[in-house]
């Protein structure tokens, strides 16, 4: 009979820790998904990148020594130094996906004009001046391996790199560069040599320098003066036959506080579209943990004054003095009052297909300024507003404007028939639509900032609402206006947050 329980046992055991690591799974709350598309225009903008940096990079010398036997010369010398690349081009450039490693670079058929001063030594002259190389027939393959470090910062590795260059032909100016012209060609083969032994070393420290820059990169975003937006990386990327995908943690935090929300992310799948080059998956955690982390900050509160909501109503309403005049008469009141709206929860997050609505619990509180400046309360009610969410993709940044479905005073349902409670209630639904929800509006143009890096830009943007998580489609395109120069630090318009953020480790 023991026998028996002892199977039982450990399957009980699996079984537990199996629940316990699944409770534990970390789930993003943005999902980044890259395209085939995205690559191949990635190649096309990544090329003129590249050749800019690389006319802009200092090359190391190439210096040797070389035996001259069809000149009974035992030993020349010679440097190349002050290495420029002029023009390059590569005409066959791909990348593709390795599924569940990362992606494959190929290049072939590339060419390069390259200056330089030379400088030969020998038993029996000394002798420099400069030199023009073209290179043709350059190809490179290698996988880059896509991972994260412990901070959420991507990272790339170079493996199973193969570069060469097949043809080198090199024209010599100055000194006696009539001579060297003439037997340029047997020292071509040492130039290919020492060239062909240096590419990959060269490309595999550029791979680390652009890692580097990339764990430089801030994975903390700040908002606006209340919160901080995480875009560490939460697992490796994701890369499969047609698509690598980035998962984000995509979470607010106060300012103050950087404790994880009391509610977790929930798993989402983007749907299997390929049409567009990015795919932007935003949860619902991600909004929700918005509306707590300012809820806890304190941002969701405003006073106004009689001059304040006079100034709105104006703007925004050709009924102001009728609805002034409604308030006098139901409170009779002669001197100044103000209203002070609070959030008393979080506001609640509904992403459902076409719709995404968000419900504020708050309250209100009229206050009165007696003659001897002194403010007292009139009457405090709670409501809740049910608002709708409209959202656009304007410059780089998610923008989301709100719209007054319903406004209910939170009043038990027998005093709800009362006229003056009616008419109270009419009243402040006009003071929200018209005076409150134009201020949050105002704020709310301020955005969420999406990634821009080398100055891309969204085209053909599309927002869908699907149940738990908002979609965004999208195209780019590269601003070739900007003057800005490409740097691996540019991450367009985002705030940066600098400061002690960064350095805590993703978990």
């Amino acid at each position: 009979m023991r026998i028996k329980k002892i199977p039982v046992f450990w399957g009980c055991f699996l079984l537990w820790n199996l629940y316990i690591l699944s409770s534990h799974a970390i789930y993003p709350g943005i999902k980044a998904r890259i395209t085939q598309q995205a690559l191949n225009y990635g190649v096309e903008v990544g090329m003129k990148v590249l050749e800019q940096m690389i006319k802009e990079k200092n090359i190391p010398d190439i210096t040797g020594s070389e035996s001259l036997e069809f000149l009974k010369i035992d030993y020349v010398n010679y440097n190349f130094s002050n290495i420029k690349v002029n023009a390059l081009s590569f005409p066959n450039t791909s990348l593709a996906f390795v599924p569940e490693v990362g992606l494959k670079v190929l290049t072939n058929h590339g060419t390069a004009n390259i200056s330089n001063h030379w400088e030969v030594k020998s038993p029996l002259f000394h002798d420099k001046g400069e030199a023009d190389l073209y290179l043709s027939g350059v190809y490179f393959t290698g996988i880059i391996l896509l991972t994260r470090n412990a901070y959420g910062h991507p990272v790339l590795k170079l493996q199973d790199c193969y570069a060469q260059v097949n043809h080198a032909h090199v024209s010599f100016v100055g000194g006696l560069s009539v001579l060297y012209n003439s037997f340029a060609e047997p020292m071509e083969k040492p130039i290919l040599r020492n060239l062909n032994e240096l590419l990959c070393p060269m490309i595999t420290n550029e791979v680390e320098a652009f890692n580097v820059n990339l764990s430089a990169l801030d994975v903390f975003i700040k908002i606006d003066n209340y919160t901080l937006l995480d875009c560490s990386l939460v697992s490796p990327p994701e890369v499969t036959e047609h698509y690598l995908d980035l998962n984000l943690k995509g979470v607010f935090y106060p300012l103050e506080n950087l404790a994880d929300p009391t509610f977790s992310p929930v798993p989402f799948v983007l749907p299997d579209q390929m049409d567009s080059m990015l795919y932007i998956g935003i949860s619902e955690y991600f909004f929700r943990s918005a509306s707590f982390a300012h809820f806890v900050a304190g941002a969701f509160g405003v006073t106004l004054s009689t001059k304040e909501i006079s100034h709105h109503f104006v703007q925004n309403s050709r009924g102001f003095g009728n609805l002034l005049s409604r308030i006098a008469e139901i409170y009779i009141l002669s001197q100044p009052f103000m209203l002070e709206f609070m959030a008393t929860e979080p506001p609640a997050i509904y992403l459902e297909p076409d719709n995404f609505n968000l419900d504020i619990p708050a309250s209100i509180l009229m206050l009165t300024q007696t003659e001897n400046s002194t403010v007292e309360p009139i009457v405090s009610m709670d409501f809740v507003a049910s608002t709708s969410v409209g959202l656009a993709i304007l410059g780089q940044k998610l923008i989301c404007s709100l719209s007054l479905n319903r406004f209910r005073l939170s009043l038990p349902e027998s005093n709800r028939s009362d006229i003056k409670v009616l008419r109270f209630e009419n009243v402040l639904s006009s003071i929200l639509h018209f005076g409150v929800l134009p201020l949050a509006n105002t704020r709310l143009q301020q955005g969420f900032p999406l990634p821009n890096p080398y100055n891309i830009s969204f085209v053909n943007s599309d927002i869908k609402v699907l149940k738990d998580f908002l979609l965004i489609s999208t195209d780019l395109r590269q601003e070739t206006s900007s003057k800005q120069q490409p740097s691996f630090h540019n991450w367009g318009g985002l705030n940066l947050a600098n400061g002690p953020w960064r350095g805590t480790p993703t978990p």
